[in-house]
């Protein structure tokens, strides 16, 4: 007896419908008919069936404070600013409150898997950090969460940071976190974050040059040190929206850089259309990485939320579909050869990036998967479709039934 069997289902377009058989909190049978019988039998009816969505990027801990003091200018800088003057004013209580129903907004829009920066400094101590722990392992039958430890105020330039920093690991972070574009001088906060993240064996997730222009960038030598210390495949970074500001020669080269390190890109565009370019008087640049230059040389491209109501972005509903969305048209992903390549950036690039072990749909992989309520994948970001059923570990944790009425 299966658990679940799922009737019926589009795996690609083109080939032929599929019965997957669900037990023990894995993918046992695929094929085009199973007769076993299965506690819970779901029709899909032709409808697509995809891995679970796999959040690479997010900030838990500062979501949904947008209403408390907006940024009126838009610009990074002042992000920065009002979240620092907020910080200190949060508890541990509000912090758990706010992260869990973001943290519930995604699980509800089919993610099974998410990496959220946890921040932590000198003013505001371990609040948030321990509460966002705390969640971690409230919230491990819903979804699989990996906390990086992140020094958003700079290490060198907020002193006591370093200490917390190993201290953050010691605790149970499982990624090393760094932004070298707030601290000083860059290079030395990246030397930091690999002797950290050597010490406890442990990935690289770092805010990378966020900024509109390219004048004054790291991203060369994280990739040469990354190199240099056998990291590759182990170093994420999120934003690195200077890239859209290089010339196509250094821009080429930086992109090989990149490929031949192995760095995955998180893109990040809904908060960077947001605050980018906040200073250009006319011709308005897009200010968000160049997501095809880095697909098409081969770089592992993710897209993700960052933010969910805040200073940095004051939207957004915890549908990475959404975001997903956003970027067809930012990127120019809206072609015939393009669209299919929109999908991976949110359920198999990441996946990668966070080296999810027996993820996707295979016979003996963990049954994380989400049934759309399309029946064409190819559609499946542009029908920006309702999550049917989210199934993780073999359990129905998300079930969706919406019923439309046209009236004449």
């Amino acid at each position: 007896m299966m658990d679940i069997l799922i009737k019926q289902a589009r795996l690609n377009d083109g080939e032929a419908l599929q019965d997957i058989g669900i037990k023990d909190g894995k993918i046992i049978a695929i094929s085009e008919y199973i007769s076993e019988n299965a506690t819970q039998v779901i029709n899909a009816d032709g409808r697509v069936l995809i891995p679970g969505l796999v959040e690479s990027h997010i900030h838990l801990d500062k979501a949904l404070i947008a209403d408390r003091k907006p940024n009126m200018s838009g610009t990074l800088h002042e992000a920065i600013d009002v979240t620092a003057e907020l910080k200190p004013t949060f508890t541990e209580e509000d912090i758990y409150e706010r992260a869990k129903k973001a943290l519930e907004m995604i699980i509800a829009h089919g993610v099974t898997a998410v990496r959220t920066h946890s921040e932590f400094d000198p003013a505001q101590g371990f609040s948030g950090f321990k509460t966002i722990l705390k969640l971690k392992e409230e919230y491990r039958d819903l979804i699989d969460m990996q906390v990086v430890a992140f020094p958003q105020e700079g290490i060198f330039k907020a002193p006591g940071t370093e200490k917390m920093m190993y201290e953050a690991m010691d605790m149970g972070a499982d990624v090393v976190g760094g932004i070298p574009y707030n601290d000083a001088p860059a290079n030395e906060h990246i030397d930091l974050i690999f002797d950290i993240a050597k010490k406890y064996d442990k990935d690289i997730d770092l805010h990378q040059d966020f900024s509109d222009e390219a004048t004054d960038t790291s991203i060369e030598y994280l990739c040469k040190k990354t190199i240099q210390e056998n990291y590759q495949g182990r170093v994420s970074v999120g934003h690195l929206t200077a890239l859209h500001a290089m010339e196509p020669e250094r821009l080429n080269q930086v992109i090989d850089l990149i490929a031949q390190a192995q760095i995955s890109v998180m893109a990040l565009p809904a908060t960077d259309l947001h605050l980018g370019a906040r200073n250009d008087k006319y011709n308005v640049r897009r200010a968000v990485t160049p997501i095809r230059k880095l697909r098409d040389a081969g770089v592992n491209v993710c897209l993700a939320t960052n933010n969910i109501r805040n200073a940095f972005t004051p939207y957004g509903n915890g549908d990475l579909m959404q975001i997903a969305m956003l970027a067809i048209p930012v990127a120019h992903l809206g072609g015939a050869s393009d669209l299919p390549t929109v999908l991976p950036m949110i359920t198999e690039n990441p996946a990668k990036a966070l080296k999810l072990q027996n993820y996707g749909i295979q016979v003996g992989n963990k049954a994380d998967v989400v049934l759309l309520d399309t029946k064409v994948k190819a559609d499946a970001i542009i029908d920006l479709p309702e999550r049917n059923y989210v199934i993780k570990d073999g359990r129905i944790t998300v079930e969706v039934k919406k019923e439309v009425k046209i009236f004449r």
